[in-house]
């Protein structure tokens, strides 16, 4: 070590995440994060300046979902505070993003210093991970703690305090780094394998089984397992089901895939899951999307089997009648070895699947007709269609709102049937937190630049996060977004006509809002579309436009299926 060979405490921070194979930073520039920017501009990172930190937190965690490789985002002190909704969202879907503060100094904590706050304590119940570092002798020690606790197990979130006199001073390059490990590059992941004994007897349960379902969650998507599943689905002819609210693990042109399983977005999930006899959840979570494994979602004369990567993840899931701790495609290749299959209930599945798309091809048809006929606004379903329609495989889409998160749902059930395979899908998680579909949208594009990339999003969702287009412009990476604008938030006076008791809905209504002109002030291109037959060319020429574009497209307001399930009765106070 040489004693004129010192960097700021901000450069060793960008070096080390640098090291971790981190490529990207997502931001908004702030005084107290100066010397990491200036180390992620050493160490030639690619960083993206968004118009708010909580933009920077979802673009974060978009690119993070899609990569399945932590990326960072960097925040100040009051910058933190409006980040945490992102590290909420990252959290739900277990997104492992690097959260850190450039925090008030270190030697005035506790008394009052420039801006500050106990981030630490607010990320801790968010986070996997939350601490200050307090010497900037260690900062590539906790850059190595904080990688492994974000993808090892259960991957998550993690949140990394940086005190600004510690951004500030300076260290030795090396500091640090003569202590074990010596090498802090990103190891190859630990994985779990199944115990032979419990193995034998969670296989022996699923051979005896006269109808599987296999349901497939995050633990698979975060452990790269989806080709396993893929592979396992189509050589037993077993039925997959997906979560919901979770990244599309497998490609719709997998004969075994068939849905969500939600019982209200994917209706013949219902009959399968509560007939079969053996329910097989591979790196799930018994949450409230599975009703925690009870019925009537699943019955109890069903066997529930739980498979799970990790101790945490198999702590939640008490209630299955059998687990397995495994890694997911270690599991799922033991399962390709079974020498049956399930093709009979399999075809079964496909029957009802056929026969749902069917109805609500009809049913949709019948609508816009009437629509058409009558000179009203046009369905979202049929809005979702007819987008998806315009799409080309391997494009991207992204939805987000209430109701037109639930229609683009079943909308992509029916264009898979029609032939389209998506390059991908994204869309709110757990949380459903609404504003996230411009960020995401604008990851997949940044990720697949040469493919089209459209998000259909809800008024309400576009003005809680719509500002994050300017990104798109910033950084010249344009999305086409489709407003589904039916005036308000529809989601919820809907919920509001049937919970209050005068049947009428209040504080909910928007006014007539131009999103098209937004977009064009910006130097984007935009339209306003008030019939469906001017969509299909309207979505050509905003495609062709290589600009980032607004389709304004009025709707009527249409009840989901799903909130119709969950707000049938005035004594609700919410969904659950």
């Amino acid at each position: 070590m040489t004693d004129n060979n010192y960097i700021r405490g901000g450069a060793l921070l960008a070096r080390a995440l640098k090291e971790k194979g981190v490529d990207h930073a997502f931001t908004l520039a702030g005084g107290f994060c100066n010397p990491a920017l200036e180390g992620f501009m050493e160490c030639q990172m690619p960083v993206v300046n968004c118009p708010h930190e909580q933009v920077a937190g979802h673009l974060a965690d978009g690119h993070t979902r899609i990569t399945r490789k932590p990326s960072v985002c960097l925040v100040g002190p009051e910058g933190f505070a409006n980040a945490v909704p992102a590290m909420l969202e990252a959290w739900g879907e277990r997104s492992p993003v690097i959260f850190v503060t450039g925090s008030s100094t270190l030697k005035r904590q506790g008394a009052g210093g420039f801006k500050e706050i106990d981030d630490v304590a607010i990320a801790a119940p968010l986070t996997k991970y939350s601490i200050q570092i307090t010497d900037g002798e260690r900062i590539s020690e906790f850059v190595d703690r904080a990688w492994r606790a974000a993808t090892t197990g259960y991957p998550g979130p993690v949140h990394l305090s940086l005190p600004v006199d510690i951004m500030f001073s300076s260290f030795p390059e090396d500091a640090g780094r003569q202590e074990r490990p010596f090498d802090r590059t990103a190891q190859p992941l630990p994985r779990a394998w199944p115990d032979p004994n419990r193995l034998d007897k969670i296989l022996s349960i699923v051979r005896s089984a006269k109808r599987l379902v296999l349901i497939g969650g995050h633990g698979i998507w975060w452990s790269g397992g989806e080709d396993a599943l893929a592979q396992a689905g189509t050589k037993l002819q077993i039925p997959i089901f997906n979560v919901p609210y979770h990244t599309k693990m497998l490609s719709e042109d997998c004969k075994a895939y068939m849905g969500l399983a939600d019982f209200h977005q994917y209706h013949p999930s219902k009959p399968a899951i509560q007939e079969a006899d053996v329910v097989l959840m591979v790196g799930c979570r018994l949450d409230n999307q599975m009703n925690f494994g009870n019925p009537p979602f699943i019955k109890p004369e069903s066997t529930l089997i739980c498979v799970n990567g990790s101790h945490e993840e198999l702590e939640y899931n008490f209630g299955a009648d059998e687990q397995l701790l495994s890694d997911p495609s270690a599991f799922l290749n033991a399962l390709c070895d079974l020498d049956q299959t399930w093709s009979t209930w399999l075809d079964l599945q496909r029957t009802r699947r056929a026969e749902w798309v069917q109805h609500w091809s009809d049913h949709i048809a019948a609508e816009t007709e009437r629509d058409e006929a009558h000179g009203h606004l046009m369905h979202p379903l049929q809005l979702a269609l007819d987008v998806q329609a315009g799409m080309n495989n391997g494009d991207w889409l992204v939805f987000d709102g209430g109701n037109t998160h639930f229609w683009n749902e079943i909308a992509t059930n029916i264009a898979a049937a029609r032939g389209l395979t998506l390059g991908g899908i994204m869309h709110p998680g757990n949380y459903s937190l609404l504003g996230v579909g411009v960020s995401f949208a604008l990851a997949a594009k940044n990720v697949n630049p040469d493919k089209t990339v459209v998000l259909v999003t809800g008024d309400g969702a576009f003005l809680s996060g719509g500002l994050s287009i300017e990104a798109c412009f910033q950084e010249n990476i344009p999305i086409v977004v489709v407003v589904d604008n039916n005036g308000g938030l529809d989601c919820i006076s809907q919920q509001q006509e049937r919970l209050f008791a005068n049947g009428q809905h209040y504080a909910t209504d928007f006014r007539d809002i131009p999103f098209h002109t937004m977009f064009e002030g910006l130097g984007g291109y935009g339209e306003l579309v008030t019939k469906r037959s001017e969509l299909a060319d309207a979505l050509e020429r905003a495609i062709a436009s290589g600009k980032t574009a607004c389709l304004n497209v009025k709707c009527r307001g249409v009840i989901s299926p799903i909130v119709a399930a969950t707000s049938d009765k005035r004594d609700k106070a919410s969904i659950e």
